[in-house]
């Protein structure tokens, strides 16, 4: 970019007058990726430097007209055309945020010192920082072709030449963004009478279950051998043992206990009486130590040809990775982002993250819906960058893999500031994908003039925009400085989001801020943060339902933690599929207002155990039954209610018959007749 001149006008100001406001606002039908409707858009713009002759010309008028300059660096003529504007107009610009827009070097120099303060993101560009310098899981042959594609790939892209200083130019150019329109959705054949468990099954079929049980049945086997005993309290599981065991770990994370062991207390206040009809407390704990989804005795060593440090988890991986990738066809706005799985132990491959609510926790990449929620992709954590470039490399390898089968069908990608990079987004934009996303200012090939070292400090609501292109670079100060790249915003527009109502404690007077409704503006934000801050989402919304109920319990195995919250995360997907399919309406035989997320895990978890009962469950229930003398375990024909009941014998039987009496330990309604020993045989 040229440097400034003495006289030039750098900034362009943003003409806010009535007419230029009613064209600028974008309309519902044409507001970009999901926007609010209250926001009120703004165009700026942009106006080329004039000659040196013509700025002569004007500096010697202004002179003569004795106007001086304003404390923004405006001539006064510029001021009071400012003041001439409308009420929004006039909140921008004598509110003390002007929006000015870069066309050229600004030229000034400003203390570092007094800018860090202020600076959002540091000039340090290490992403990651963890708990030890080495995983005790080997990722390094995992997927090594496809990695070294992707480090070439990005070595081409940095190529280009992305740090000459005739790489950026002005920002004037009109940008291209292809219309999105391909069909999206849930993807299934399931009628209106399917419920709970079907779209589970779409997510997590079957064939998993076997292949639990199988490999389950087998590691019992191995480890019995190689101990040289046998285990008496062990028989071999089967898949409707297996469904009821994966049930009881969902019940788990719905009704929440210290302690597994305290879910078959005899206390009446603690001991939960459906886990203790379902299968006993040693047969729960012996299912936990053998469960397994890999044939161990198959398994490569380190070093090894072949060896894999997923191998224990690959075959759920490879299951369902696919079935989430198919069920749900992704819609146009999707967020790259990592979410973090709590975990208990030490393990090398945990992360340390002082900035998130989860602190401590192995890391997952994922690409999720921004709308719903949905996760389309998850990929594990593959080890620590131990430099800068090492770090946007894998941040470009991340992002390309979970992105792959979407070239060409004009997605929007929004990431945060450890994937954005100048590279990543050329290959993305190449690939017909736009993105959007913070990035770190140090980073190769983002522009210098740009730089925190040349922009200085910034007032709030002030950008600076340079553009090459589609990709537009873009500095601006909101509560932070925070600088980004984007491929799918026009340089020069600006939002202004109403924000909430504020009330004067003292009665004085309104605030400035505020118009005549009570309704209060917010800080004007370029379009690239407004399209961030309204997309950048799905990832969270993803793990607001994931967290709300946990599957499974702490263990010192890592894998049983992947293991629960791939489970954990198609419970997740296969709601939102229910939710989007049926438009909201509950399954049949729901007799609730709302149908949310507790009664689908609830729902699922029943549906799951079935009529399941272990060996001590049918034991007690059999006693029960055939007892000679029903009296003698505290069952007697009471009246339940005042209102009749149809009897639970005659039902059985295809009879209607109501009844006000019944067995109040079977919580039954049963005639006086017959009926009351009949039930009881």
């Amino acid at each position: 970019m040229a440097t400034a001149r003495k006289g030039r006008e750098l900034f362009t100001i943003l003409e806010t007058s009535a007419d230029t406001e009613s064209t600028a606002a974008c309309d519902s039908q044409d507001s970009p990726l999901n926007l609010s409707a209250d926001v009120k858009w703004f165009e700026i713009p942009y106006r080329k430097p004039d000659s040196d002759e013509e700025d002569e010309l004007r500096e010697e008028e202004e002179e003569e007209d004795g106007g001086g300059e304003g404390e923004n660096g405006f001539t006064s003529t510029a001021a009071a055309a400012a003041a001439e504007t409308a009420d929004a107009a006039s909140f921008i610009a004598g509110g003390g945020c002007n929006i000015i827009l870069v066309t050229g070097s600004n030229g000034l120099k400003h203390d570092e010192e007094e800018y860090a303060e202020d600076c959002y993101y540091s000039t340090s560009t290490n992403c990651s920082d963890t708990t030890s310098n080495d995983s005790d899981i080997d990722f390094s042959d995992l997927e090594e072709e496809e990695e070294r594609r992707s480090f070439f790939s990005f070595e081409d892209d940095l190529d280009e030449d992305c740090t000459s200083p005739d790489f950026w130019g002005e920002p004037d150019q009109v940008i291209s963004i292809e219309p999105f329109s391909a069909v999206s959705g849930p993807q299934h054949s399931l009628g209106d009478d399917a419920d709970t468990r079907d779209y589970f099954r779409i997510l997590f079929p079957d064939s998993l279950f076997e292949h639990m049980v199988e490999q389950t049945n087998n590691y019992a086997l191995y480890r019995q051998r190689r101990s040289g005993k046998s285990d008496p309290h062990w028989h071999p599981t089967d898949v409707r043992e297996m469904k009821a065991y994966v049930g009881l770990n969902i019940l788990m994370g719905i009704n929440q206990l210290p302690d597994t062991g305290m879910y078959w207390a005899s206390d009446i206040f603690i001991g939960n009486a459906g886990f203790k009809k379902t299968m006993t407390a040693r047969r729960f704990e012996k299912l936990t130590q053998y469960l397994q989804l890999c044939d161990r005795e198959s398994e490569p060593v380190r070093g090894e040809r072949g060896y894999d440090g997923l191998f224990k988890i690959r075959p759920l991986l490879d299951v369902v990775e696919n079935t989430m990738w198919d069920a749900y066809v992704p819609n146009r706005c999707l967020t790259i982002d990592k979410c973090a799985i709590v975990t208990k132990g030490r393990f090398s491959p945990t992360q340390y993250m002082s900035s998130k609510p989860l602190r401590k926790g192995l890391t997952v990449w994922m690409l999720c819906d921004s709308r719903s929620g949905y996760c389309h992709r998850a990929k594990i954590y593959v080890g620590r960058p131990s430099e800068d470039e090492a770090a946007a490399c894998l941040g470009y390898r991340v992002v390309t893999s979970l992105v792959r089968g979407l070239e060409g069908q004009y997605h929007h990608l929004f990431m945060d500031s450890f994937f954005t990079s100048v590279p990543l987004l050329q290959r993305l934009l190449r690939d017909g994908l736009y993105a959007c996303g913070p990035t770190q200012p140090g980073r190769k090939g983002y522009p210098e003039v740009l730089r925190p070292r040349n922009v200085g400090k910034l007032s709030q609501g002030e950008f600076y925009q340079c553009q090459r292109g589609n990709l537009v670079a873009t500095v601006t100060r909101d509560a932070k400085v925070v600088s980004c790249l984007s491929t799918n915003s026009a340089p020069g527009i600006v939002g202004i989001s109403p924000g909430r109502q504020q009330h004067e404690a003292d009665g004085e007077g309104e605030n400035d801020s505020m118009d005549s409704s009570g309704l209060s503006f917010g800080v004007p934000r370029p379009l690239p943060l407004l399209l961030y801050q309204e997309n950048m989402r799905g990832v969270d919304l993803c793990d607001q339902l994931r967290e709300c109920y946990q599957v499974g319990r702490p263990c010192k195995k890592w894998w049983r933690y992947f293991l629960w919250f791939y489970v954990n995360l198609c419970i997740v997907n296969a709601y939102i599929i229910l939710r989007e399919s049926r438009g909201g309406a509950p399954p049949a035989g729901f007799n609730g207002k709302q149908f949310t997320q507790r009664h689908f895990r609830v729902r699922l978890a029943q549906q799951l155990i079935g009529d399941y009962q272990g060996a001590r469950g049918m034991e007690r229930a059999a006693r029960k039954r055939h007892a000679d003398s029903p009296i003698e375990y505290g069952h007697r024909l009471e009246r339940m209610s005042e209102r009749s009941r149809r009897c639970r014998n005659c039902t059985n039987k295809g009879l209607r018959h109501e009844s006000v009496f019944g067995c109040k330990i079977c919580n039954v309604h049963l005639c006086r007749g017959g009926c009351f020993s009949e039930f009881h045989k």
